[in-house]
């Protein structure tokens, strides 16, 4: 069967460009589609067709950037914005589709289009640089760069994920594109498991228990789930996020500090483990995410817990030392376990960044250790895959406190690179990517 050649017209070239400018401007990117497909007028199956290329483009970004790096000489981020539009559009249109010929005429009255916009001579810039887009093919000529093109990463985490799984980097690859369904965790101060069922088949919603966690659901039809959220009966949650407070086990009756702890699901979940019995201080930095948590809180029926606007490493001086039988530490980190929810996070993460973010965490652990009493317990854990922020992270700080003993985890997932240590793999558990580890203070 042939397929249809893409066919686009002025109008709806147009409102793609117009739709990629804004969403530099305009967060979520969302918006800055429904501003521009509003202006031009794009409506029904237009909207569809126009959605499906603009969603397409922003999860190619990276990869569209590198071709225009390429062809032009320079960052494309020191381009006038509306020739980098442009430009993204072209590529997106030329290089990973078949545009019909008309559609290739089009794209070559775009320089008139920019002529009027901003300044003739970039319209003619984009005239002589067209055909070197239309004639494009790519270099693939090594196995992460095929990877890189047939997922879309940039080629060095596509290196670092080979360096980590070796043979399973393309099934973890192609994971990470895949969409996950959304997890509900129920929040058993307010509900019950069988409760959310009930209401969730009443609905007509399909969804699958967990068997890693027996409050976590996962929904497998969209649905609304304000009504839950609400009446603070469940809570948004990833499977491998609600593991973390079950490894640390927080007792009713115990002073647990939670050191990074917005928007709050971790700290709702451990007073649910609480019985809303003890103490949690949930320390956070930002104002808006501890209103947030705040509301969570609040919803949820949460007693115990008081939220703290301060950075964690000021932690032990706001509450003294040796004040807690548990600690959170949840560390902030590169985040690229969550690729699969936030698919725009791959072309803002940067190689170089690791480092200044793998010396906050151990800033931060040296801070949770010191709150900890003797025989307390300690949870560091991240949505990280990479082994510095992990592994390296962990192995650095056991060197240096002769009183900290690893707790060996067995499960529900797969040992980490460090023994007895813990990962959750996106391609193996059908989970965000997750690291823990458990330290125990020696001495009672």
């Amino acid at each position: 069967m042939e397929l249809t050649k893409l066919k686009l017209s002025d109008r709806q070239l147009y409102a793609l460009i117009e739709a990629v400018k804004l969403g530099e401007e305009i967060k979520p990117s969302q918006s800055a589609k429904r501003k521009a497909f509003s202006r031009h007028r794009i409506e029904g199956w237009e909207n569809s067709k126009l959605t499906g290329i603009f969603y397409s483009l922003q999860r190619r970004l990276g990869l569209i950037d590198e071709i225009i790096k390429e062809l032009v000489g320079v960052s494309p981020l020191i381009l006038d914005p509306w020739l980098r539009a442009t430009l993204r559009v072209a590529i997106e249109v030329a290089v990973f589709r078949d545009p019909s010929e008309k559609t290739r005429r089009r794209l070559k009255g775009l320089a008139g289009f920019l002529s009027k916009r901003t300044h003739p001579y970039v319209g003619y810039y984009y005239h002589d640089l067209l055909p070197r887009i239309l004639e494009y093919m790519p270099v693939i000529d090594t196995e992460e760069k095929r990877l890189k093109w047939d997922y879309l990463f940039p080629e060095w985490f596509v290196v670092k994920m080979r360096e980590l799984v070796g043979n399973e980097a393309e099934d973890l690859l192609k994971a990470l594109n895949e969409t996950l369904p959304t997890s509900i965790r129920v929040n058993l101060l307010k509900s019950s498991v069988e409760e959310v069922e009930g209401y969730l088949r009443k609905k007509n919603v399909r969804f699958e228990r967990s068997g890693r966690v027996g409050t976590l659901i996962r929904l497998l039809d969209p649905f609304n789930l304000e009504w839950l959220f609400n009446k603070g009966f469940a809570i948004a949650q990833e499977e491998a996020a609600a593991v973390a407070s079950l490894v640390l086990n927080p007792k009713p009756g115990e002073t647990v500090v939670d050191l990074a702890a917005a928007p709050g699901g971790k700290t709702a979940h451990m007073a649910e483990l609480m019985n809303n019995g003890g103490k949690i201080y949930a320390f956070d930095v930002d104002m808006a995410r501890i209103k947030r948590m705040n509301e969570i809180l609040k919803r949820t029926g949460v007693r115990i817990a008081e939220t703290i606007r301060a950075d964690g490493r000021r932690a032990p001086e706001i509450l003294g030392e040796g004040i807690a039988d548990k600690v959170l530490l949840d560390a902030p980190c590169t985040s690229d376990g969550t690729i699969a929810k936030n698919p725009e996070l791959r072309w803002r993460l940067r190689e170089k960044n690791i480092p200044k973010v793998v010396s906050l965490q151990k800033e931060l652990l040296e801070s949770a250790w010191k709150l900890l009493k003797p025989g307390g317990r300690l949870l560091y854990s991240t949505c990280s895959m990479f082994s510095e922020e992990n592994e390296g992270v962990v192995g650095w700080f056991l060197k240096g406190h002769g009183d900290a003993r690893l707790v060996p985890l067995s499960g529900p997932y797969d040992e980490g690179f460090l023994p007895g240590t813990m990962r959750a793999w996106p391609h193996r558990h059908k989970t965000i990517g997750f690291f823990y580890a458990l330290v125990e203070r020696k001495g009672h």
